[in-house]
Parts: structure tokens; sequence; C-alpha cells
């Protein structure tokens, strides 16, 4: 067990945004060290938010070879990765001794190395930037098979640009709808959901559409899955981002602003940004401010 006589220290933030009680709330265990999986999945169920992270610290020379070892648990599963865990987490991490104010901070996750970079200084927030893996895109979906699932009419749809699976560490199916409209009434059959993206390679759909509530926004994003609607999903937005670049939403090395969130009043600012290589697109950000809302002790069974 972590030090401290069977309890757990931990911080609460809110991620993707500058005011607390938005944006997405995470749980970061700052010693998971000694627990195993199982009581971190049963810690995650226990927090009940969207994602809870556990660092578990090794020495200096690791840390700085592999960078911190960190592992991500929704209130179902564990994750190979996941935005705004890692965003939260890296801010929670700078505010530590051992990485106080750095430049930037690197995490090991089960999916690979993520860099987060941050600018800014006091007294304004500071900003922090993740560099997501590589895009592999995946299938182009039928609308016709989309719509069944979803429960969309095929006029609800967007067809400027191609309903796609994107991975940068797991796989997103971005559907693009034509109004503001019919994404806000969105309702969901998640298990039906789930059961088409299992047979076409993705894990959830990222539904986004061009009109937006604030006229700052390129799109407006909705992801509805196990845990309700999440309000703020940064691990589709990276996927997003290059969708957006590689169907034209969005050009090469241009930072645009996605919402999310405001369905359930938990209004997240999510910035992204990719580049384009000939018909490659990398270098994928998904970036976003943070703000500190607790720290406790979790008490744990003797």
């Amino acid at each position: 067990m972590p030090a401290a006589a069977h309890s757990l220290s931990m911080v609460q933030v809110d991620v993707f945004t500058d005011r607390a009680f938005t944006g997405n709330s995470l749980a970061v265990f700052l010693d998971g060290r000694g627990l195993a999986t199982e009581q971190m999945q049963a810690i995650a169920r226990e927090m009940n938010l969207s994602e809870t992270t556990f660092i578990l610290p090794v020495d200096a020379d690791a840390e700085k070879t592999h960078g911190v070892r960190v592992r991500i648990f929704t209130v179902q599963e564990e994750l190979p990765f996941a935005g705004h865990p890692t965003l939260g987490t890296a801010f929670v991490l700078r505010t530590g001794p051992a990485y106080k104010d750095a430049r930037e901070i690197r995490l090991d996750l089960n999916a690979g190395t993520v860099p987060v970079s941050f600018t800014g200084e006091a007294p304004r927030p500071t900003f922090g930037e993740m560099t997501q893996r590589n895009p592999e895109f995946g299938a182009v979906h039928d609308i016709a098979d989309v719509a069944r699932v979803t429960g969309l009419d095929g006029g609800d749809f967007d067809e400027s640009a191609p309903i796609q699976t994107v991975s940068t560490g797991v796989p997103f199916t971005i559907v693009a709808l034509r109004s503001l409209k019919a994404l806000q009434s969105l309702r969901l059959d998640v298990g039906r959901s789930a059961e088409y993206l299992g047979r076409s390679g993705g894990k959830f759909f990222y539904f986004v559409c061009r009109e937006t509530v604030d006229s700052k926004a390129r799109l407006h994003a909705r992801m509805i899955f196990y845990g309700g609607d999440d309000p703020a999903t940064g691990s589709a937005a990276g996927c997003c981002a290059a969708w957006m670049v590689a169907h034209g939403v969005a050009v090469s090395e241009e930072q645009v602003l996605i919402e999310q969130g405001l369905e359930v009043h938990r209004p997240s600012s999510i910035f992204v940004r990719a580049a384009k290589q000939g018909n490659q697109v990398v270098n994928v950000r998904v970036g976003g401010n943070c703000v500190e809302v607790l720290r406790g002790e979790l008490a744990l069974a003797a």
C-alpha cells in the first residue's frame, strides 16, 4: 500500500475550463503504488466521474526516459489513453515539487508516451497542450447504417465530410450533423451503438456540427457513452482535429475551438490543431485550461 496508513491522497480538477464547476471533472490519485487493478477500478467507481487517474511514481531517471507512469480508469474499464485525464494529471503534477512549473511533462500511458507542454505566466491562466499519437484513419461509414443505430434521419447528417473512424489512441467514429438542434436533441441508445461500433472498429461516436453556441467555436460536440453525456472528450477531440484537417473543415496548423458539455451544464473549451504533410495528417495537439477544486484523502479498508 502507499504510505499514510491506508489512505490515498487525491486532487480533483476541472479540465478544459478556467472556471470551477465547469469542464470535465477528474480525480487524480497522487501515489497508486501497491494498488491492484481491481482496487483502482473500485476507486474509479466510487469517484463516479468520467475518469480517474492513478500516478505511479518511479525513480527520476526512469521518469526522465519514459515519462511519469499513469493509469486511466472510467467507472467501467481501464483506458489506454484519454484526453482530459492526460491534461488534468499533467496539471496536477505541475503543482507538486518534482515538476513545479515545468514547461513540459511527459506521461507514460498504456498507449505510449504523451507529452504535455505549458504556456502562460501568472496572473494569466496556464494553458496546457498535449501532443497525441499520429492519427490512424479507419472505416468510412454509410449514412443509412449510422442512422439506423442512432435514431437520426438521413437528412440530419452533414454530407460535406464523411462519417469516419479515427484513432489517436482510442478510436472514435466522427459523425457530422447539419444542425445544432439535431445534435442537442440526440437521444442515443448506447448499447445498440456499442454493438455497431464493435463490428466497425470504433469505441465511441463523437457527434459534431458546424452550428455553435459560441461564435468563436468551429464545432459543437457531444460524446454520449455508458457514463452519460461526457462534458469534454480530449481523445475524441484529437481524432476530430485530424478529421477536420483531412477533410477541409480546418486547415493545417490552424488552432480551432470545439465546444462541448453545454447539454449537461458543464461547458468545456477544447482547443485543437493538426498539421498536414503531403497526404498525411500529423502532430495532433489538444489543449485547454484546468482548475483545482478540491484535495482530500480516500480511506481504504484494512
